[in-house]
């Protein structure tokens, strides 16, 4: 496939098929952070789920659009774009309820090492920044970077910061951040430029678990502020796997 396939609507249209290599496709669905288009991909990614194609390996399901891993032995992948944009074109509705999770959180010290600064660099106080923070309801986007690294859109734009310019080689696992005019919870220790807020007991990825895999793309998360003397007893309950964040009506 050495072009990529355009909808009916001709040039610059979407959604649009483009080719990853010799292995994979991505069907792109808009240029921008957008509910509607998030939407849009997971109910792609749910079709291809729920109906398989031969030659389909795996996908991966982002911010706006659907990457396709393929087999190019059995997958023509001229043949798979045009299906892949027929499916655009009628997707279902999904129906089903959205799962909103209650992750606590606690906020500043040793736990979120950058919340005085990033509070001061927006004129507010700490406690003005976790209001802040806490008051919206997030969407994941999609899951990616690190196992169960959660990616949240929502984010009260007061408080979008550039990423630091000196990333840190690692950050704590289930780490609370922002960066830029997104938020996110790290899932295992790894490097970060992003700005530490806070830290959850919970494990969006805990191997040992089952499901392995907490937060799921499409799902919503509040956050919930809780006391450093709180920490102790969830966090030895999430490492015995339980999940510690509550499902709560949405």
């Amino acid at each position: 496939m050495g072009r990529e396939s355009r909808g009916a609507a001709g040039h610059g249209a979407y959604p649009r098929v483009r080719p990853c290599g010799d292995t994979a496709l991505t069907i792109e669905f808009g240029e921008t952070i957008d509910p509607d288009l998030n939407a849009k991909v997971l109910a792609l990614d749910a079709e291809l789920t729920a109906h398989p194609v031969a030659g389909v390996l795996e996908t991966v399901p982002t911010y706006r659009s659907l990457l396709v891993h393929i087999d190019p032995v059995i997958a023509d992948p001229e043949a798979l774009a045009a299906d892949l944009l027929a499916m655009a074109a009628n997707l279902p509705p999904t129906g089903e309820a959205v799962r909103r999770w209650r992750i606590p959180v606690v906020y500043g010290g040793a736990f979120g090492v950058d919340l005085a600064d990033v509070a001061a660099r927006h004129g507010l106080s700490p406690s003005a920044l976790i209001d802040a923070h806490c008051a919206p309801v997030y969407r994941v986007y999609m899951i990616g970077f690190m196992p169960g690294f959660t990616y949240l859109g929502g984010l009260d734009p007061r408080l979008a910061t550039p990423r630091r310019s000196d990333p840190r080689p690692l950050i704590p696992a289930s780490s609370v951040i922002i960066g830029g005019a997104q938020a996110a919870i790290s899932s295992i220790a790894g490097p970060s430029g992003w700005h530490l807020l806070g830290r959850t007991p919970v494990r969006p990825y805990h191997p040992g678990r089952d499901p392995a895999f907490l937060i799921a793309s499409g799902d919503e998360i509040v956050f919930e502020p809780i006391a450093e003397d709180h920490w102790r007893v969830l966090d030895k309950a999430a490492a015995a796997g339980e999940p510690v964040a509550d499902m709560v009506a949405s």
